[in-house]
């Protein structure tokens, strides 16, 4: 068998200024990728809500360069 290299995922980008949060549709401070390569939007409320649950399924994440997502730290470790 050869072995073979997989490239590194392309890193997400931030959201776009006209996506909105999947929750509440308010505007989108945090894109995250999960398996399978579906990502998900939301805005800063609801990411910092839901961070516990979201660094369980995502695979990279990414911000607006002024939000401070509190999942971060959490990515990290």
């Amino acid at each position: 068998m050869t072995p073979t290299l997989t490239p590194p995922p392309e890193t997400a980008a931030p959201p776009a200024a006209d996506e909105r949060c999947d929750r509440c549709s308010a505007a989108g401070k945090l894109r995250v990728t999960i398996a399978g390569g579906s990502e998900l939007v939301f805005c800063g409320h609801h990411a910092n809500k839901y961070a516990d649950d979201l660094v369980k399924i995502a695979v990279q994440y990414a911000t607006e360069p002024e939000f401070t997502w509190r999942g971060a730290d959490m990515m990290r470790s």
